[in-house]
């Protein structure tokens, strides 16, 4: 068997990271299919792209584009007349967190 490209140290590291316990059984299992992703990705690493232009989605897209064009605002009154409750021209919520004067 070839070099893992991830020790099991590595492996118990990013699990203590990621707040994960694993069993030692679990670790090596981890460390099998980590060490295969990173295989497959070292495969692609090996294409040559060089004529392929960079994409971002893999089919075009277009995002449809409204005109920017100046609207008349909602009126604060009207607004604040379809809230449940406001105070001081704006909305009123209950409050979240308790302030020391």
């Amino acid at each position: 068997m070839a070099d893992p490209k991830i020790t099991l140290e590595q492996v118990l590291h990013v699990a203590k990271l990621a707040r994960l316990s694993l069993s030692e059984e679990e670790a090596g299992q981890m460390q099998e299919q980590l060490d295969a992703i990173l295989g497959y990705m070292e495969g692609l690493d090996e294409l040559d792209v060089s004529e392929v232009p960079p994409t971002f989605h893999s089919i075009p897209m277009d995002a449809p584009m409204r005109p920017d064009v100046p609207e008349r605002c909602s009126d604060r009154a009207e607004t604040l007349a379809q809230a449940p409750a406001s105070e001081a021209g704006g909305y009123a919520v209950p409050l979240v967190l308790e302030v020391d004067s």
